[in-house]
């Protein structure tokens, strides 16, 4: 089920717990794409929080939130590009979009196939997506404290599974949001040696959030190829008789 998107607005931009999940987060898909110079960014579910660092340079960025979540405008103080949209028609034309980001847009959807098949039309020729989902794994997933905790979690594998069935190719995966979904200030303070501890031991803790980037896999159309249809030719007469031979003439007789 989805969540309101007032719940989700006070969740990431007026609550400390929010603020520092959003932070982290956002921090990670920098890293993974530290720019987008006149580029289509797009972000499905509630993925607004992250796309304010492409507001400057990239060609056009959209927000596009489902029908059953609610829609905000955003940003605010500056011109709005949130969409409200169905789960499976996306206002957005075929090959567009350059960079995609999922977040509370998969796990919470009744139709995650439809929504990943649209995520698959909107990409264009050598464009990313980054899907962002609740680690079944993670504490984050357990409490229903934070948005993370609604919907499907996911394993790493599940993700990578469902992805592939869709025609996505996994790119580069990891997991953050290692601190406690506590609003105790003590966590807070400890979030970047949290982050940093369980990115290089994993057996510390599980991260909260999976983030896989993949990219889109196009399928060469089935079709006869040509040494087939050579070895094949077209006959346009067969099934007909063959001509019958022509009757024998009697010799004239000649006249003396």
């Amino acid at each position: 089920m989805h969540l309101d998107v007032l719940d989700l607005r006070n969740f990431y931009y007026r609550s400390p717990l929010g603020r520092a999940a959003q932070k982290v987060i956002r921090d990670q898909l920098v890293g993974l794409w530290p720019e987008a110079q006149g580029q289509t960014v797009v972000g499905y579910g509630f993925a607004v929080p992250l796309l304010r660092p492409y507001l400057a340079k990239a060609r056009r960025v959209i927000g596009l939130m489902p029908g059953p979540q609610g829609v905000m405008a955003w940003p605010a103080g500056q011109p709005n590009v949130s969409v409200l949209c169905e789960e499976a028609m996306w206002p957005v034309p075929t090959g567009m979009v350059d960079k995609l980001v999922l977040m509370h847009g998969l796990e919470t959807s009744e139709h995650p196939s439809a929504v990943l098949e649209e995520a698959w039309r909107v990409l264009g020729p050598g464009g990313r997506v980054v899907f962002i989902v609740p680690n079944r794994a993670g504490i984050w997933s357990r409490t229903d404290r934070t948005p993370f905790g609604y919907g499907r979690p996911y394993s790493m594998s599940q993700l990578e599974v469902q992805l592939r069935s869709h025609n996505f190719v996994p790119e580069r995966t990891l997991s953050t949001l290692y601190q406690p979904p506590s609003p105790r200030r003590v966590w807070r303070k400890a979030a970047r040696f949290l982050e940093t501890a369980g990115r290089h031991m994993p057996v510390f803790a599980a991260g909260g959030v999976l983030i896989v980037e993949a990219s889109k896999q196009v399928t060469t159309p089935s079709r006869m190829r040509l040494t087939e249809a050579v070895r094949r030719p077209l006959r346009v007469l067969e099934g007909l008789g063959a001509p019958a031979p022509e009757p024998a003439r009697r010799p004239q007789p000649t006249s003396l």
